[in-house]
């Protein structure tokens, strides 16, 4: 039961949330994104993540300002390069509220092509969203803790600087560093393994053009069964270390009903693999990035 006076107090409180709230307003369409080069290294101790990016755009209109969104992140350099010249910017500014990076360079951006070069650092959150910490506990009992993302629908902001709109479809390069027993997964096959300086850098091969809330990547220690559909796309279902055998019943169901859904739209899965991963941490009940 709620009192008559209780119900008013409320309405005004949310009358006034109502005309405070600051109305949206999209990223500048200036400067556009084409295709992201990404590097990223979860510490899975500290977790903290350290980052790097090369991002090619085409500079639509003379501006001297690069707008794009980024939530919890600090961006430690910044530098357009362009014909072969590379320009440090004169200022980063960052805006909480709006989750927005606003990077200022000294003059006017030439128009066409260039890129836009960041550094930067995160922290692997405890929301479920963006780039967090999870963990489960292994059949000897141990604790694996790992690094997941949940992009949908605007989180791809707190893993790296970006333009982080649907309508703003990117390709997307990208590295990611690990320790080198474990799992290293992003939505294209892995094309370069290396171990260097005790830890493994994986890089994978480049995606198609997508949105960026599809874009997803795991580190951690998991197993994983394999098989083929009839159409030889790889399916992969990954599981907690010694838990493989309780990954066989999806695998079986994946491999039935990826060719049948291709069959049933009559449009081929666009990608050479598909990942299934169980995640203990998980606020949505499922999420459909590509390759996974």
């Amino acid at each position: 039961v709620v009192s008559t006076q209780s119900t008013g107090r409320l309405a005004r409180h949310f009358k006034m949330s109502a005309t405070q709230r600051k109305p949206f307003e999209h990223l500048p369409t200036s400067v556009v994104p084409s295709n992201y080069i990404l590097y990223l290294h979860p510490d899975l101790q500290k977790f903290t993540f350290s980052g790097k990016e090369s991002i090619d755009v085409e500079v639509k209109e003379s501006v001297n300002t690069v707008k794009m969104n980024s939530a919890e992140i600090e961006v430690q350099s910044a530098s357009f390069t362009s014909g072969g010249n590379t320009v440090a910017s004169s200022n980063i500014q960052t805006n909480s509220e709006d989750e927005t990076l606003t990077v200022t360079f000294p003059g006017s951006l030439p128009l066409g092509v260039g890129q836009i070069n960041l550094n930067f650092t995160g922290i692997l959150n405890d929301k479920l969203r963006g780039f967090y910490r999870s963990c489960y506990t292994a059949g000897d009992g141990s604790k694996k803790h790992i690094a997941v993302t949940q992009f949908e629908s605007t989180d791809a902001r707190r893993a790296f600087p970006c333009w982080d709109e649907p309508a703003f479809k990117a390709t997307f390069d990208v590295t990611l560093v690990s320790p080198v027993a474990a799992v290293a997964l992003s939505n294209m096959p892995a094309v370069k393994e290396e171990v260097k300086d005790d830890v493994k850098i994986t890089t994978y091969d480049r995606t198609p053009i997508m949105s960026t809330y599809l874009v997803a990547f795991v580190v951690g220690e998991f197993d994983y069964v394999e098989a083929r559909d009839r159409n030889n796309v790889l399916i992969r279902v990954y599981t907690p270390v010694g838990k493989k055998e309780q990954g066989e019943f999806a695998l079986d169901v994946a491999v039935k009903t990826l060719p049948f859904y291709n069959d049933y739209f009559e449009i081929p899965y666009p990608l050479p693999k598909m990942d299934l991963i169980a995640i203990p941490d998980f606020a949505a009940g499922a999420m459909e990035n590509w390759g996974w």
